[in-house]
């Protein structure tokens, strides 16, 4: 799952770094659209996550008639839910964009762009939701290969469609998100052969099956969703900030927030694969499982993530050149990139715990940590980083906030599995 987190968000900082070479319009353009593709992503997690939980519980309980009901549903609903979501954002763009400080010029790109974004985003919610059907079933190994294919499409196919190819001069920047669209095509083309070889699905008894797990999956799915939304809310909120900042902050705020999800690749690999064998080990009571594998997963977290984000902080410089063409966006991203990269040990210990515990049955918990994190901790202190030392202070804030938040997290985790009756109390909350 790392190597196919690597290589899917990989693919989302080339078209970044191709973009780049379109100019800092077009680039800045791309990252008004971030908070709002975020959202998406963020209702296609959130659905995911109770889809594996739930998935997982009942082949841990024995009832697969039950585990192949629940996937049809899942797909079924997960598909309808993100395509009604696309049609209401590309309704909704011009006012939105205006809100956010794009101006009429980046509005007029954005508008070239946003269509095929929005099919792109749909293709890839799809997907999604087939890869969470293999991993509840416990195959990380097709979406692992599956994301490492459609990335090297997606890497043959940018320049292409970007920049065209002999006397065709290509589509620019709407050219990134249709060469997304054809890579995810691809990918959900093979997932379908792959998912008619199994028994995972069922037509018969869809209707019952909806009515009896309508309430748990909304217990689980809510409060996930609510959680996976905030971070776009979050990216809103953020980016009205750097608005302010002139529009070479916002292009490199864009390029920091594609190199964020990049660095984050372990910890994002074990938010998809770890809760399935959590949920397990929540159904069969083995509390000591789940101590032993949450302290490793931290030990991981922090060890990977301190020793990267140390290794980019020094060599920010050289990171920024390959990734961004004008000296202004480049010195801004080298400045974003020695604050924010070492912080993402913390951060990543508060993403941990967050997918831990709607996997652990304390889904509302989880809810209220990660708005915690982002609206207590993150937003304060990049707002007041901001407003006393511009960029680099923004920068300063957001770190300070990533910091407060692990330690937190790392201290509400360490009550919860030191007592046991703590345990059998948030495991039944």
């Amino acid at each position: 799952m790392a190597i196919g987190v690597l290589s899917l968000l990989g693919f989302q900082l080339v078209d970044s770094a191709f973009i780049a070479r379109l100019g800092t319009a077009p680039l800045a353009a791309q990252s008004f659209t971030f908070p709002l593709s975020f959202l998406i992503i963020g209702i296609q997690v959130g659905l995911g996550i109770a889809m594996a939980a739930m998935i997982s519980r009942a082949l841990g309980a024995g009832e697969t008639p039950r585990a192949r009901r629940l996937g049809s549903l899942f797909l079924i609903s997960g598909t309808l839910v993100i395509a009604c979501l696309a049609l209401a954002l590309w309704a909704v763009q011009s006012p939105v964009f205006s809100r956010l400080g794009a101006d009429p010029g980046t509005r007029e790109l954005i508008r070239d762009y946003w269509a095929p974004q929005l099919l792109a985003a749909w293709l890839g919610a799809v997907l999604y939701f087939g890869y969470s059907l293999f991993r509840a079933h416990g195959d990380t190994w097709l979406p692992g290969k599956l994301m490492v294919m459609t990335s090297l499409i997606n890497l043959v196919l940018d320049p292409l469609l970007i920049f065209g190819v002999g006397s065709w001069d290509g589509w620019g920047l709407p050219g990134a998100a249709l060469a997304t669209a054809i890579a995810f095509s691809s990918g959900l083309m093979v997932l379908g052969r792959r998912l008619k070889r199994t028994d995972w699905l069922a037509i018969q008894g869809l209707g019952g099956e909806l009515r009896r797990s309508a309430k748990p999956f909304a217990g689980i799915a809510g409060p996930a969703m609510i959680s996976q939304l905030m971070p776009p809310l979050a990216a809103m909120l953020a980016i009205t900030a750097v608005a302010g900042l002139g529009e070479g902050a916002v292009a490199a705020w864009g390029l920091a927030s594609r190199l964020e999800t990049l660095s984050l690749m372990v910890v994002l690999a074990m938010t998809m694969s770890l809760p399935p064998w959590l949920g397990r080990c929540y159904g069969a009571g083995d509390w000591g499982q789940i101590r032993r594998l949450m302290r490793l997963a931290l030990k991981v977290v922090v060890v990977w993530q301190l020793g990267l984000g140390l290794v980019m902080a020094l060599g920010a410089p050289w990171v920024a050149a390959v990734l961004a063409g004008n000296p202004e966006v480049r010195d801004n991203l080298a400045m974003l990139i020695r604050f924010l990269l070492p912080s993402y040990s913390l951060l990543g210990i508060c993403m941990l715990v967050v997918s831990a515990g709607n996997a652990l049955g304390w889904p509302l918990r989880a809810m209220l940590m990660s708005g915690a994190r982002l609206f207590v901790f993150y937003l304060p202190c990049l707002w007041l980083g901001a407003w006393l030392g511009g960029l680099m202070g923004l920068a300063m804030g957001a770190a300070l906030g990533n910091g407060l938040a692990g330690l937190t997290a790392w201290w509400v985790l360490r009550r919860i599995l030191s007592s046991p009756r703590r345990q059998a109390a948030y495991g039944h909350a």
